[in-house]
Protein backbone atom coordinates (compact mmCIF):
# COMPACT_ATOMS: atom_id res chain seq x y z
CA UNK A 1 0.00 0.00 0.00
CA UNK A 2 0.71 3.68 -0.75
CA UNK A 3 2.54 5.69 2.05
CA UNK A 4 2.65 2.68 4.21
CA UNK A 5 6.27 0.76 6.32
CA UNK A 6 7.32 -2.21 3.98
CA UNK A 7 4.94 -4.82 3.54
CA UNK A 8 4.64 -8.36 2.11
CA UNK A 9 2.90 -8.78 -0.90
CA UNK A 10 -0.47 -9.61 1.32
CA UNK A 11 -0.20 -6.53 3.71
CA UNK A 12 2.07 -7.72 6.72
CA UNK A 13 4.38 -5.39 7.78
CA UNK A 14 8.55 -6.72 7.44
CA UNK A 15 9.15 -4.83 10.30
CA UNK A 16 7.15 -4.60 13.39
CA UNK A 17 9.24 -1.87 14.70
CA UNK A 18 6.94 0.28 11.89
CA UNK A 19 3.44 -0.69 13.76
CA UNK A 20 1.93 2.51 15.20
CA UNK A 21 -2.02 3.08 15.60
CA UNK A 22 -1.80 5.05 12.74
CA UNK A 23 -0.56 2.45 10.41
CA UNK A 24 -3.41 -0.08 11.89
CA UNK A 25 -6.16 2.41 10.87
CA UNK A 26 -4.11 2.34 7.30
CA UNK A 27 -4.11 -1.07 7.09
CA UNK A 28 -7.72 -1.36 8.03
CA UNK A 29 -8.95 1.57 5.88
CA UNK A 30 -7.28 -0.25 3.09
CA UNK A 31 -9.87 -3.53 3.26
CA UNK A 32 -12.51 -1.01 4.30
CA UNK A 33 -12.83 -0.94 7.79
CA UNK A 34 -13.09 1.71 10.33
CA UNK A 35 -11.28 0.48 13.56
CA UNK A 36 -13.57 0.45 17.03
CA UNK A 37 -12.73 0.32 20.18
CA UNK A 38 -13.37 -3.53 19.94
CA UNK A 39 -10.75 -3.52 17.53
CA UNK A 40 -8.47 -1.57 19.21
CA UNK A 41 -9.03 -4.03 22.51
CA UNK A 42 -8.14 -7.12 20.36
CA UNK A 43 -5.12 -5.53 18.73
CA UNK A 44 -3.88 -5.02 21.41
CA UNK A 45 -4.38 -8.07 23.38
CA UNK A 46 -2.58 -9.95 19.73
CA UNK A 47 0.55 -7.99 20.33
CA UNK A 48 0.70 -9.01 24.52
CA UNK A 49 0.35 -12.87 23.44
CA UNK A 50 2.37 -12.11 20.51
CA UNK A 51 5.41 -10.74 23.43
CA UNK A 52 4.44 -13.29 25.62
CA UNK A 53 4.48 -16.41 23.49
CA UNK A 54 6.58 -15.31 20.08
CA UNK A 55 3.28 -16.31 18.18
CA UNK A 56 -0.02 -14.53 17.18
CA UNK A 57 -3.05 -16.77 18.42
CA UNK A 58 -4.30 -19.18 15.84
CA UNK A 59 -8.42 -18.22 15.70
CA UNK A 60 -9.73 -20.91 18.97
CA UNK A 61 -6.62 -18.94 21.20
CA UNK A 62 -7.73 -16.03 20.21
CA UNK A 63 -11.18 -16.35 21.11
CA UNK A 64 -10.42 -18.18 23.91
CA UNK A 65 -7.85 -14.64 25.15
CA UNK A 66 -10.65 -12.34 23.90
CA UNK A 67 -13.38 -14.34 25.89
CA UNK A 68 -11.17 -14.61 29.07
CA UNK A 69 -9.70 -11.15 28.72
CA UNK A 70 -11.67 -8.51 27.25
CA UNK A 71 -15.68 -9.26 26.56
CA UNK A 72 -17.57 -12.67 27.01
CA UNK A 73 -19.98 -11.26 24.22
CA UNK A 74 -17.13 -10.67 21.92
CA UNK A 75 -14.98 -14.08 22.21
CA UNK A 76 -16.98 -15.65 19.82
CA UNK A 77 -15.91 -16.80 16.47
CA UNK A 78 -19.12 -15.03 14.71
CA UNK A 79 -18.55 -11.79 17.21
CA UNK A 80 -14.70 -11.74 15.81
CA UNK A 81 -15.65 -12.46 12.06
CA UNK A 82 -18.01 -9.48 12.37
CA UNK A 83 -15.19 -7.41 13.73
CA UNK A 84 -12.40 -8.69 11.35
CA UNK A 85 -13.75 -10.63 8.44
CA UNK A 86 -13.57 -14.51 7.77
CA UNK A 87 -10.28 -14.84 9.08
CA UNK A 88 -10.20 -13.19 12.28
CA UNK A 89 -6.78 -14.42 13.72
CA UNK A 90 -5.02 -13.53 10.31
CA UNK A 91 -7.02 -10.00 9.71
CA UNK A 92 -6.28 -9.02 13.26
CA UNK A 93 -2.39 -9.67 13.26
CA UNK A 94 -2.03 -7.94 9.85
CA UNK A 95 -3.42 -5.06 11.83
CA UNK A 96 -1.52 -5.56 15.07
CA UNK A 97 2.08 -5.10 12.65
CA UNK A 98 2.99 -8.79 13.22
CA UNK A 99 4.21 -10.99 10.43
CA UNK A 100 1.85 -13.24 8.43
CA UNK A 101 1.12 -16.24 11.35
CA UNK A 102 2.14 -19.48 10.20
CA UNK A 103 -0.61 -21.19 11.11
CA UNK A 104 -2.92 -19.17 8.01
CA UNK A 105 -3.54 -19.76 4.74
Amino acid sequence: MKGLPHQDPEGFLLNREDWTPKIAEALAAAEGRALTEDHRAVISLVQGFYDRYGIAPNNRALVRAVKATLDPALGSSVALMKLFGGAPAKTVAKYAGLAKPPHCL
